[in-house]
């Protein structure tokens, strides 16, 4: 049965080929957050090493190769990213004609990366054994995810190791990332998904393909699972003494965040919850990513007025747009700012990793686009990666909005913080899939990291997460609220957070080599 289905998908050319790799691809995306539905992608993986397997039947290999990882590349980001239409959906006036063009242009973008997979697997002579090509494919997808965190400045979003993160299932095997990081569980899991294909392989006897089958898609994600259990098993619950944070939910729609209206309505809303009763006052007050409509580090005026949710002794962290000056010529900066009792602005961190076409247009000159967060001009990029330094509290490693996707690149190399700060504005990603697969990729870092995860969203996923990615508190999606909660206590350095991506990158080669070894032996035999 496995050898003639096997031999259906081997056997497709034409349109035909590119098409069924696009479904492929497309029913891949359904492992990622928020669906988690793991099975399918056993059968995602194994047809597509049966379709490039396809190049031994006369077809040019690297061509083929290309081609069948570029549609199915095409087809898994065009369905994983699917929200990315709705920014362009806020004012759609001015930029819902980009959704045609942006949405399949991004998925063909990314689709380059599989492409280069499957071309250099068909390109490699990795055997004509399911085995040495599957043990390639598993160290290639490595590489070129963590290559996808660097160019085109990079967007490692929906890494296939987020399949585990979000869930309670996933919790334990999600712990993986501590020692690998979620790239090194990202080849594990391509590593069991695609192992089925040897099921479709001929001349190979039963009970091998049996053995390997089980051994890769059953053994070796349930040896990750047990071993997180017991990580689990010893958790420590211990938290930062003398530290209650409120982190403020406003739930603002992004269409009525910059209403001149509305301006001081937001502001006093953002007052008001920050300043309700609790059985624990708080000692720390955090708002999300450019909470109000105010430039308050300018603004004397509204500053005044946001001070007044500072509690007693404490400060106040929140997100801004802050106007600088140099040489003349105005700045913008996408900034996150700490406000004591006085109304003084005792640190500012501004926002180093910007959105391209979000908050800047890449080669502005030669393309006839604006960004599309409103504004004229682009935002200015921070130094980089530092620490805030706030009275009461542990150093915090700030991350606004997508900054914290970026697995290794969370905190500064040479000190190490007591926390995570994310603030972001996810009111641009939607109400369903953009926000979750968001949350579920911040909240992999803590775990990464073996630091605590606090975040506050405007419209949502406010969380506090702990150094074992399980949520103490939350708010969800579309919810005006506030989250009262203590600071959870960072743990030592993880083998990730020593070693970073050198881990997944000498797996992946590691892999790599293995799987060429075995192809050119058998091949030889």
């Amino acid at each position: 049965m496995f050898a003639s289905l096997a031999e259906g998908f081997r056997s497709q050319t034409g349109w035909r080929r590119a098409l069924l790799a696009i479904a492929l691809g497309g029913i891949s995306a359904f492992a990622l957050p928020p669906f988690y539905i793991l099975p399918v992608l056993v059968l995602a993986f194994s047809a597509l090493v049966w379709m490039l397997e396809g190049a031994d039947r006369g077809l040019r290999p690297v061509r083929h190769g290309l081609m069948v990882g570029f549609w199915f590349g095409f087809g898994h980001f065009f369905i994983g990213l699917h929200w990315i239409v709705e920014p362009m959906l806020v004012d759609p006036g001015r930029t819902a004609w980009m959704i045609p063009f942006a949405w399949p242009g991004l998925a063909a973008l990314l689709a380059v990366f599989p492409a280069l997979v499957c071309g250099i697997l068909a390109f490699g002579r990795f055997g004509t054994a399911s085995v040495s090509r599957i043990i390639a494919l598993a160290g290639l997808w490595t590489l070129v995810e963590i290559l996808r965190g660097y160019v085109f400045t990079g967007f490692p979003w929906n890494l296939i190791g987020y399949v585990w993160a979000g869930y309670e299932l996933g919790l334990p095997v999600l712990q993986g990332t501590a020692f690998l990081g979620v790239l090194g569980l990202g080849t594990v899991t391509v590593l069991a998904a695609a192992m089925p294909a040897v099921l479709g392989t001929t001349g190979m006897r039963p009970i091998p393909q049996w053995f390997l089958t089980i051994g890769f898609a059953v053994a070796l994600p349930g040896l990750v699972w047990t071993l997180g259990t017991a990580r689990l098993a010893g958790a420590q619950d211990d938290i930062v003494p003398d530290v209650r944070l409120r982190i403020v939910q406003a739930n603002i729609a992004q269409s009525d965040k910059w209403d001149p209206r509305l301006r001081l309505r937001h502001l006093e809303r953002h007052v008001a919850l920050s300043r309700g009763t609790a059985a624990v006052p708080p000692t720390h007050v955090i708002w999300p990513e450019t909470a109000v409509p105010f430039f308050l580090a300018n603004d004397v005026l509204a500053r005044g007025e946001a001070v007044r949710a500072v509690p007693e002794g404490g400060a106040l962290i929140t997100g801004s747009v802050r106007s600088t000056f140099h040489t003349q010529t105005r700045q913008l900066h996408n900034a996150m700012l700490v406000i004591d009792g006085a109304a003084n602005i005792q640190q500012v961190y501004d926002k180093s990793h910007l959105v391209p076409f979000g908050e800047y247009v890449p080669l502005r000159g030669f393309l006839p686009v604006e960004k599309i967060v409103p504004g004229q001009g682009d935002f200015t990029p921070g130094p980089g990666r530092e620490l805030l330094r706030i009275a009461g509290l542990p150093p915090a490693s700030p991350l606004i909005c997508y900054e914290a996707i970026f697995p290794g690149w969370v905190t500064p190399r040479d000190e190490r913080p007591g926390w995570l700060l994310n603030i972001t504005n996810d009111a641009w990603f939607g109400n369903f899939a953009g926000p979750r697969q968001h949350f579920a990729i911040v909240a992999t870092r803590a775990v990464e990291e073996g630091l605590p995860m606090v975040r506050a969203a405007n419209t949502g996923i406010s969380a506090v997460v702990d150094p074992y990615g399980r949520v103490r508190a939350r708010l969800g999606i579309g919810v005006e609220g506030v989250l009262d909660s203590g600071l959870p206590q960072a743990l030592s350095p993880t083998f990730y957070a020593r070693w970073g991506d050198l881990i997944p990158m000498n797996l992946g080669f590691a892999l790599i080599v293995l799987g060429w070894v075995l192809g050119r032996r058998r091949d030889t035999a």
